[in-house]
């Protein structure tokens, strides 16, 4: 990694496209690597030195993405701007873009998205099936809804950070205090009986093309995602809603890239959307072996304004086993070695410095003749490892 602050210069006429990432995790990192055979050079714009996507070649600005004028400097030193969460200043993305310079998802898109419940209102709007929602300003208006329900919090939600369930007036005082509700606007959603959590990658490019991944199957435990089998093996009729509720959502919000998208599957075989996030997502991290192109490929292509590689699959099946923080310690595994003995069993470990209970640390991808046979070769290799904590 090249770190720059001042040292990056703006950017000079060449062959080589650059390609501007604000946040430097681990879709950074994924993202980064999959620019690189096409020759691209990355600027990661951080607000701290030390961050997963300096693994890779890189460069660094290191400055508060949130702030206008310190955004300003990324955008002379790029093509084009894309982002790695969706939680950036609209302010500061606006104030971009007027300065002449490109980013995709749009800041439309991201104003659309960025409030969960103007998420909601989004796909209402476009008629998209949904779990019944509200606004809720006080706990009165979740009394005045009903329970079952779910409180969730309207910004910077993420990975079950956010959500509470609450069944009587006794869960709901209590959800209200974790949440903040005072500080922070809820709304809430009717609680959602679902057989079984379905997702789908999306990419779209600017000029309205779409590619579809496979409809896979997530297995999530306190709201974290912890494993994906994809394809998902569900009736085909099902599988076309999703593909066509995701299609339609991502027109809604006139994406541009790769988006994650969640629903949830009823025991009548409807589904519901639940979600979307304008970015590469952990529900298609499977794409980077398991596919001819990788969600993370076709994104750098998307927002660069090339065509759109294939999402076929290029086995059978595939799962993907999500390596959580056991507690607080180092960034590195135990058990890494072990793991690496497993054949099959392709081991991702995202280089972050501290590990911490639920942390997403890494994933560990595998092929197979069906979902089963590679999720229990990637459960076996992620068994292996440990992140803080003595095992």
């Amino acid at each position: 990694m090249t770190q720059s602050n001042p040292a990056l210069s703006a950017r000079a006429a060449g062959p080589a496209p650059r390609l501007g990432i604000i946040g430097g995790g681990q879709l950074a990192k994924m993202t980064a690597a999959a620019a690189a055979p096409f020759g691209c050079e990355v600027v990661v714009m951080e607000r701290q030195a030390d961050f997963p996507a300096q693994s890779v070649d890189t460069q660094a600005l290191i400055g508060d993405w949130d702030n206008p004028q310190e955004l300003l400097k990324l955008g002379p030193l790029v093509d084009v701007v894309t982002l790695e969460n969706e939680f950036v200043s609209t302010v500061a993305l606006a104030a971009l873009v007027k300065a002449g310079h490109k980013l995709w998802p749009a800041v439309r898109t991201l104003e659309l998205v960025q409030d969960k419940l103007q998420q909601k209102r989004v796909f209402a709007g476009a008629g998209l099936p949904t779990a019944r929602f509200a606004d809720a300003p006080t706990q009165q208006a979740v009394l005045a809804f009903g329970f079952p329900a779910v409180l969730k919090k309207r910004l910077h939600s993420y990975d079950g950070k956010g959500n509470a369930t609450v069944r009587d007036e006794a869960e709901l005082e209590a959800a209200w205090r974790k949440l903040d509700g005072d500080q922070h606007p809820l709304y809430v959603e009717a609680f959602c009986p679902f057989e079984r959590e379905l997702a789908i990658i999306i990419t779209r490019g600017q000029n309205g093309e779409a590619v579809q991944y496979p409809v896979v199957e997530t297995i999530n435990k306190d709201h974290i995602c912890h494993i994906v089998k994809a394809p998902a093996m569900v009736p085909d009729a099902v599988a076309t809603q999703v593909r066509d509720v995701a299609g339609r959502a991502v027109s809604a919000v006139d994406g541009v890239g790769s988006f994650g998208l969640e629903f949830f599957l009823l025991s009548d075989g409807r589904v519901l959307l639940n979600e979307i996030a304008p970015r590469v997502h952990n529900t298609g991290h499977y794409t980077i072996e398991a596919c001819v192109c990788s969600q993370f490929e076709n994104h750098v292509r998307a927002v660069l304004g090339w065509p759109l590689g294939s999402p076929a699959l290029v086995a059978p099946a595939a799962a993907m086993v999500n390596l959580l923080g056991f507690d607080d310690g180092a960034g590195r595994p135990d058990g890494l070695a072990e793991a690496l003995q497993i054949p099959g069993a392709h081991v991702h470990v995202y280089g972050k410095a501290q590990s911490r209970r639920g942390r997403k640390m890494g994933h560990v991808t595998a092929l197979g003749q069906n979902v089963e046979d590679a999720a229990a070769i990637a459960q076996r290799a992620a068994g292996c490892m440990q992140f803080g904590g003595k095992r």
